[in-house]
């Protein structure tokens, strides 16, 4: 099922929490090579994990993390604009209806229906707070599993060339977009609808959309 999730209401679940930060580990330091900071406990955290952000996690039926990511308002500090400015030619991106999302994560052996399921998690995040798209940073990687879920970015600028080449992208959210990713997941948008819903995010906005 898909958890959303703040980071202040992460140490109610510690086995979905651990299994995430490491994860994220596994997937950006030891199969990517990424320059990021490991803890002792073979955790991967960043000084955006301590800014309360949203999670999206597909939690397996065992209760451990299958994939997640991140989401922050970009009218507060984002990587984006902290790290990214060349591909924003400058100027900052700060937009109370874009979101920033980071971090998608795969557990090892995650099936591809994880992939679809995260991002059907980040269009019911665009929809219950009225946003008009998620904005991200990605690698060339990433493309081909936009591309098979059907949900790929308006490129805003890129750099470097080949398997090393990032770029920035605007997703733009929309309900067929949704509804089009619950059939790639495979999962009935109102039973997804629901997970949103049944959550404690439902009365209690992370933030409001300027």
């Amino acid at each position: 099922m898909l958890r959303y999730l703040y980071a202040r209401e992460l140490g109610a679940y510690p086995v979905l929490a651990a299994g995430m930060f490491r994860d994220r580990a596994a997937q950006f330091s030891t199969r990517l090579g990424w320059e990021v900071s490991v803890n002792a406990a073979g955790e991967e955290r960043d000084a955006y994990d301590a800014l309360d952000p949203l999670y999206v996690i597909w939690q397996g039926s065992d209760g451990r993390h299958l994939g997640s990511m991140r989401f922050l308002p970009t009218r507060g500090p984002t990587m984006l604009n902290d790290h990214f400015g060349d591909l924003l030619e400058g100027q900052p991106l700060r937009d109370g209806k874009i979101w920033e999302c980071t971090r998608f994560c795969l557990a090892p052996g995650a099936g591809a229906e994880v992939s679809a399921a995260l991002m059907l998690g980040g269009a019911e995040v665009g929809r219950a707070y009225r946003l008009n798209h998620a904005a991200g940073v990605f690698d060339a990687r990433m493309i081909r599993i936009y591309r098979r879920l059907g949900w790929g970015p308006v490129i805003l600028g890129s750099r470097g060339q080949g398997r090393d080449r990032v770029s920035l992208g605007l997703w733009p959210f929309s309900e067929p977009i949704r509804r089009h990713l619950a059939r790639r997941a495979g999962i009935d948008p109102a039973l997804s609808a629901a997970w949103f819903n049944g959550s404690r995010l439902a009365g209690e906005p992370l933030a409001q959309p300027a």
